[in-house]
C-alpha cells in the first residue's frame, strides 16, 4: 500500500490498518526491466531492477520533499543498475552503481537533492577487454609458404568484441576481494615440426582462448592444416590445406593454403575478420577496434602467410599481425595486441614469426573504488573522464579494490 492522505476525524477500518502495517515491513514493490525515471508515487516504495543489461534509475527534482525516502534494489539478472542524477543532485559515500543484490535507501534532503545510503554489498561494475596471446607463424618447409599465425581470442564489453559477437556484460566486483588476472604470452614461431606454437590464454574471471598455430608448408603430416584456437591458423601453401577454426564470439578462421602456382599459405584469422586464402593474397585477418582506453586501438590481427620465391607474401592484419616473408624469418606479432606471427616461405626453411602477447584492460568509475594491482603483474593506470583505466600488460596475479 502506497502512502495515503487522511482527513481529521477519519476512522480507519481493520483492513486499512493491516495494510498500513504490512507496508511498514514489506513496502509496495515495483519491478522494472528497463531504464526508469522516478515519479512522485514511488515515495515510500521499493523499486526493484531486474534486467540482464546495464540500466539506470534517474532522479529528477520537484517530485519529492525533504524527508521522503524510497528503497532501490538490483537483482542478480546480470546487469548493473546505476542511480543517475537527472535534474536532482544525488550524493553517496559509496557507489551509485548497484551490482547483484545490491541496494539501499534514497533519502531526500530537499526537493532537489538526495543522498543514497547503500544497504547492500559494496559492489560496482568493471568493464574489461581480455585479449589472449597470438600464435606463432609456420615454418617454411621445401620453399613453399607457410600459414600465418592466428590471433589470440578477444572478449570485450566496450565498442566491440571478437568474432563479430555481441558485447560481453560488465563484471560486478566487490571491495576487499581478490580477482585473478592472467596475461597470455605469444606463441613461438614454428621451428621443429613446422607449426607455430599456440598463444596462451588471458583471463579476468572470464577466459579468452589462445590463437591457433600457423601451419607449415609440409603435406606429409598434420602440420599442413591450420590449428584451431581463439582465431584459426592459416593452412600451409604446398597444396590445398584448410585453415583452423576460430572460437565463437572471440575470433575468425584462418585462410586456406594454396599450392601451385603461388605456393602461398593462408593468412591467420583475426578477431575482426577471417584470414585470406593463399590463392588471393594470404593476408592476415583484420583485428577489432576498441575504445576502452578512451581512444580507438585495434587488437588481434592475424599473421600474414609466407610464399614461394618470386611470389608476394601476405601482410599482417591490422591489430598487430606479423608480416609473412619469403626467404627470411616471419614477422613477429606486436606486443600486447595478441597479433599472430607471420608465416615464412622461400629457400633455407626459415622459421615462423612469434605471436604477440595479450593484454587485460579494466575500466571502472573512479568514484567506485581504488584498485591495488598485486605482485606478479605489470600495469599502468590512466583516467578517461570519470573512469579509471588500468592496462595490465604482463604476468599473473591478483587485483582488488578498496
Amino acid at each position: 500500500m502506497a502512502i495515503q492522505d487522511f482527513t481529521a476525524g477519519q476512522i480507519l477500518t481493520a483492513a486499512q490498518m493491516d495494510s498500513l502495517q504490512a507496508n511498514d515491513y514489506n513496502q509496495t514493490v515495483s519491478t522494472k526491466t528497463a531504464n526508469y525515471t522516478l515519479v512522485a508515487a514511488d515515495k515510500g516504495t521499493r523499486i526493484v531492477m531486474n534486467a540482464a543489461g546495464a540500466t539506470t534509475i534517474t532522479v529528477n527534482d520537484s517530485l519529492f520533499s525533504a524527508g521522503d525516502t524510497l528503497f532501490i534494489q538490483n537483482t542478480d539478472a546480470g546487469g548493473t543498475c546505476t542511480i543517475t542524477a537527472g535534474t536532482a543532485t544525488v550524493n553517496t559515500a559509496g557507489s551509485l552503481a548497484l551490482g547483484a543484490w545490491a541496494g539501499g535507501t534514497l533519502y531526500f534532503t530537499s526537493a532537489s537533492a538526495a543522498v543514497f545510503f547503500s544497504g547492500g554489498a559494496s559492489t560496482f561494475a568493471v568493464d574489461y577487454l581480455v585479449q589472449a596471446g597470438g600464435s606463432g607463424g609456420g615454418k617454411s618447409i621445401g620453399a613453399s609458404g607457410s600459414g600465418g599465425g592466428g590471433a589470440g581470442g578477444l572478449r570485450s564489453t566496450v565498442t566491440a568484441t571478437g568474432g563479430g559477437g555481441s558485447l560481453e556484460t560488465a563484471i560486478t566486483v566487490g571491495k576487499n576481494l581478490n580477482y585473478q588476472v592472467v596475461v597470455g604470452a605469444g606463441g613461438a614461431g614454428g621451428i621443429t615440426g613446422g607449426t607455430g606454437k599456440q598463444g596462451s590464454p588471458s583471463s579476468f574471471l572470464i577466459v579468452s582462448q589462445g590463437g591457433g598455430g600457423g601451419a607449415s608448408a609440409s603435406a606429409t603430416n598434420a602440420d599442413g592444416i591450420g590449428s584451431n584456437g581463439g582465431c584459426g591458423g592459416g593452412g600451409g601453401g604446398n597444396t590445398t590445406n584448410a585453415g583452423g577454426t576460430g572460437t565463437t564470439n572471440q575470433g575468425f578462421a584462418g585462410g586456406v593454403g594454396t599450392g601451385a602456382p603461388s605456393y602461398r599459405g593462408g593468412g591467420g584469422g583475426g578477431t575482426g575478420a577471417a584470414g585470406v586464402a593463399g590463392a588471393t593474397s594470404g593476408n592476415g585477418g583484420a583485428g577489432t577496434s576498441s575504445s576502452i582506453t578512451g581512444s580507438p586501438v585495434v587488437y588481434g590481427g592475424g599473421g600474414g602467410s609466407g610464399a614461394d620465391p618470386g611470389q608476394t607474401p601476405g601482410s599482417g592484419g591490422s591489430g598487430g599481425g606479423g608480416a609473412g616473408t619469403v626467404g627470411s624469418v616471419g614477422g613477429n606479432g606486436t606486443v600486447n595486441t595478441g597479433g599472430g606471427g607471420g608465416g615464412a616461405g622461400g629457400t633455407g626453411n626459415p622459421n615462423g614469426g612469434n605471436g604477440g602477447s595479450g593484454i587485460v584492460i579494466l575500466r571502472y568509475l573512479t568514484t567506485a573504488g581504488t584498485i591495488t594491482v598485486g605482485a606478479g603483474l605489470t600495469s599502468s593506470s590512466a583516467t578517461d573522464g570519470s573512469y579509471t583505466v588500468v592496462s595490465i600488460t604482463a604476468g599473473s596475479g591478483n587485483v582488488s579494490w578498496a
